[in-house]
């Protein structure tokens, strides 16, 4: 049986509740995983035997990872013989305090009290939720863009808080945090924003980061700047601006209540190194580094390594970037034909609206273009809720990550464009 769907049959056992065992209540109330959902949709349908199957529904790079990440590994395993430090090794730590000042003109950042090394963001933002929540506040919130990474979603309900979705307005090219009303912020312990955004690839504003420092400041909540994609984009000339770097702009240089988020996963094409960092208020980073005292993340030494290597260096970086700008360059024109689609400000992703005559079922579209295909993509729907408005902001959209080498991408691509062109003339013929 094939893992996936290995996992669906034990994902239903739990499911059935027939456990003689007490469980955390709250898992109750997570929803099905999305990758799981998938599994379940494409179960039993089985594209034409002659055509390679290409999986462009998950954010996982494939460009090969730096050889000297690699060497780097093979050479360092002495600390294989110690438990490593929670706190990262110090040369580490400088390592990318040094980084992020240089990336994001900062004027300083202490490698001391103001870095945290972390194995990988998913980790991080799941136990950093828990270090600034306070379940026993008659109704703790957490504010989740709408679409989203599901972690930001289950890091806020296993620790007995309620997501609060902020929808993207499409037509205005970001998510609606002006509709949030008084009487939510009030309640609001944590924001979450991911910039570049994963799936939309739109960047939090200067102006926008400005105003949500006003609010953390008139609310006392904390803000995560989830910045994992930051250095996938694609003018060299315009790198996106972070969090971190707009506070200290506007002389927050402490950065009260706010903490970014970075990783080697995307920059370095480096996701089982699990390698990231945490960086902002000295006071948040002391709470979390006590909270991660009794879960035991820390970084393997020789993950370490491997990392100081991996953010010393940006050649590899910039050569990566050149790899997706060109698949975005020479393929968007491609899919521009059938459906609006653009290069996006930042990330590797296209967040695509389906043709009008699938009637805006994204489950039904993905269903088709994978049986037709043999390509994956993954359903809007599957990345985000019905928020407080009735609407489900990713219904009638789909997500590509464009993440395998080119020639994969093209041909991907070229599969689409031919289901694409194919459903038009059956609507075309049928009218």
């Amino acid at each position: 049986m094939p893992c996936a769907s290995l996992f669906v049959v034990s994902l239903e056992i739990f499911l059935d509740g027939n456990s003689d065992f007490a469980l955390n209540p709250y898992l109750a109330k997570l929803n099905e995983f999305t990758f799981t959902r998938l599994a379940r949709l494409l179960q039993g349908v089985t594209p034409a035997s002659n055509m390679k199957p290409i999986n462009l529904s998950i954010g996982e790079p494939k460009h090969p990872t730096p050889p000297f990440i690699r060497e780097a590994i093979g050479q360092n395993t002495d600390s294989l013989a110690q438990y490593p430090p929670i706190k990262g090794t110090i040369a580490l730590r400088q390592t990318i305090a040094n980084w992020v000042k240089q990336r994001f003109a900062l004027p300083a950042l202490d490698a001391e009290t103001q870095v945290l090394p972390v194995v990988g963001t998913k980790e991080a933002i799941y136990s950093f939720t828990q270090t600034v929540i306070d379940a026993t506040a008659t109704r703790p919130l957490v504010l989740v863009p709408n679409p989203f990474y599901m972690v930001y979603e289950a890091a806020a309900t296993l620790c007995g808080a309620t997501p609060h979705y902020v929808n993207f307005d499409a037509k205005r090219g970001e998510y609606a945090w002006d509709e949030i009303p008084d009487a939510v912020w009030r309640d609001v312990q944590l924001v979450i924003v991911c910039s570049p955004d994963n799936p939309t690839g739109v960047i939090t504003t200067r102006a926008r980061w400005k105003w949500l420092f006003e609010q953390s400041d008139r609310y006392g909540c904390v803000l995560l700047a989830d910045e994992c994609y930051s250095e996938i984009y694609f003018d060299e000339r315009k790198p996106p601006h972070g969090a971190l770097q707009v506070a200290a702009e506007l002389g927050r240089a402490d950065f009260k209540r706010l903490v970014a988020m970075g990783s080697l996963s995307k920059r370095s094409n480096a996701p089982g190194l699990r390698s990231g960092f945490v960086a902002g208020d000295a006071a948040l980073i002391a709470s979390f580094l006590h909270l991660r005292s009794f879960n035991g993340s820390a970084m393997s030494g020789i993950v370490a390594v491997a990392s100081i290597k991996a953010w010393n260096d940006e050649a590899h970086v910039v050569a990566n970037r050149a790899e997706y700008a060109k698949k975005f360059r020479e393929l968007s024109p491609l899919l521009a034909k059938y459906v609006p689609v653009t290069i996006p400000e930042a990330a590797f992703y296209w967040w695509v609206p389906i043709p009008e005559q699938f009637g805006g079922d994204d489950e039904a579209f993905t269903r088709d273009l994978f049986e037709a295909t043999g390509v994956t993509v993954i359903p809007g729907s599957y990345l985000s809720r019905i928020a407080a408005n009735g609407i489900n902001p990713g219904r009638s959209y789909i997500r590509i990550a464009l993440v395998s080498e080119f020639e994969e991408c093209h041909e991907a691509v070229t599969r689409i464009c031919q289901f694409l062109s194919h459903s038009a003339a059956r609507v075309s013929v049928a009218a």
